[in-house]
């Protein structure tokens, strides 16, 4: 934590400059997510990307945030709310403090999944915008998108849209060191008596081989700690593409997801959700088991 306030709480992680990752807002109203938070490099870049706004016919404005200075703020073409912003307040890291590890050890934030009514349209917007597609999953008869995994940073993902009622924010996502301090925060959580906040995992996925388990936050957001995905840096790496019925591409290894994981998200404030435009039923912790008798 970097600094706690009577009505906010600023995060970050271990290895992290930024002044934060995540910001809690103190609400009186049910918790649900305010914006998805992305980075260019200078106050110079705004200009191409208001430019890129307008010929999309998005609108959009500025906002003074604390230790972020200037901020855009605009909705993209599914209705997510999203910031970009041209520089953070510094702040020391912390990745050598080993003596202050505590729980999972979360050294840095790496990437958001948001459920989307439209993931064709999310794909090709923050394609326009610079991402680029790393894996995706489409079923055995055509290319038509029901996931889509891009990065900007030469991982497999900074930002991942699957398909369902949306928009609501699955979960974000922070490395942890290794494998052990997985296991640990498991442990930390049982020990505290919060089992129950283990939402998924841990497992290995086949989409971007991370090792991985997934919580809930004490308002309901879930929260993944994995370690970690390959590189995707080379751009002539083609996009690996996972055929929808295969069910390796959730998990390599390791039980299904339960349905609240499918299904259940964080709403964001003030958005209104589309049903989406493809439906699937995922096979889920329950029919696995329902199937085995």
């Amino acid at each position: 934590m970097t600094d706690e306030t009577k009505d906010a709480l600023y995060l970050r992680g271990l290895e992290e400059a930024n002044y934060c990752s995540i910001a809690l807002h103190k609400d009186e109203a049910p918790p649900k997510a305010l914006y998805i938070g992305m980075r260019v490099e200078d106050d110079s870049h705004f200009e191409p990307l208001t430019a890129y706004l307008k010929r999309k016919e998005i609108s959009y404005e500025f906002a003074d945030i604390a230790h972020q200075g200037k901020t855009l703020r605009f909705r993209d073409p599914t209705g997510i709310p999203v910031e970009f912003a041209a520089r953070r307040d510094i702040v020391e890291r912390r990745m050598q403090d080993y003596h202050t590890f505590r729980g999972g050890s979360p050294q840095r934030f790496d990437h958001y999944q948001v459920v989307t009514h439209d993931v064709q349209t999310a794909t090709d917007f923050w394609s326009e915008l610079g991402f680029r597609l790393a894996e995706y999953t489409a079923p055995a008869s055509s290319d038509e998108l029901w996931g889509a995994w891009l990065e900007r940073k030469g991982n497999t993902h900074d930002i991942v849209f699957t398909n369902g009622k949306g928009p609501r924010l699955h979960h974000f996502a922070f490395t942890v060191p290794d494998v052990t301090t997985l296991i640990h925060a498991c442990d930390v959580v049982s020990s505290l008596g919060y089992l129950d906040v283990i939402d998924r995992g841990p497992g290995r996925h086949g989409l971007s081989n991370a090792l991985f388990v997934y919580f809930r936050d004490p308002d309901g957001h879930r929260i993944e700690l994995f370690n970690t995905h390959y590189q995707v840096i080379d751009p002539e790496t083609p996009p690996i593409r996972w055929d929808l019925s295969n069910p390796r591409r959730a998990q390599l290894w390791g039980m299904p997801a339960s349905k609240r994981w499918f299904f259940e998200a964080s709403e964001f404030k003030d958005c209104a959700l589309f049903d989406p435009l493809l439906v699937a039923e995922p096979l889920t912790l329950e029919k696995y088991l329902e199937a085995q008798g």
